[in-house]
């Protein structure tokens, strides 16, 4: 079985991501192309960047849903850029390895690149959803405190 027809099979079920809009900043060449393809087949709107630079510029000029970072460096100072964004779009570290690197830990979600693109895409819909689901509540308190 080819590659592609192997992400196809793997994302099917993950057609419904929808209107989300993620940003991916990788300076990995074949994994930014691969988990590109991967999103955008589940359903979900990409932007790339090659660089935490990249990234921000991006985030200055457009309005994301989710930051994925998988650069070999930059990813707490991508991250603290994206939280201090008006729209403050959920943010995640990939890692590849087992070694898990401890200031993105202390900082919040660092998703581990697995084989399995179903667990991968599970992650990420989850974090999403959690992020819409802390809007929505902001949104309501703040509409609860203006009557």
């Amino acid at each position: 079985m080819s590659a592609p027809s192997i992400i196809r099979r793997a994302v099917e079920p993950f057609g419904a991501a929808g209107s989300v809009r993620v940003l991916l900043a990788s300076d990995r060449v074949a994994a930014r192309l691969t988990l590109e393809a991967v999103l955008e087949k589940s359903g979900y709107a990409v932007d790339s960047a090659v660089s935490a630079a990249d990234a921000m510029e991006q985030l200055e000029s457009q309005q994301y849903d989710l930051v994925l970072c998988d650069l070999e460096r930059d990813c707490s100072e991508l991250r603290r850029f994206a939280a201090a964004q008006p729209h403050r779009p959920a943010t995640a570290t990939l890692h590849v390895s087992h070694e898990l690197p401890q200031d993105d830990l202390q900082e919040g979600e660092v998703l581990v690149a697995p084989v399995d693109i179903h667990l991968l895409l599970t992650q990420i819909a989850d974090l999403v959803a959690h992020r819409a689901h802390g809007r929505a509540n902001r949104a309501a308190a703040a509409q609860v405190r203006a009557s």
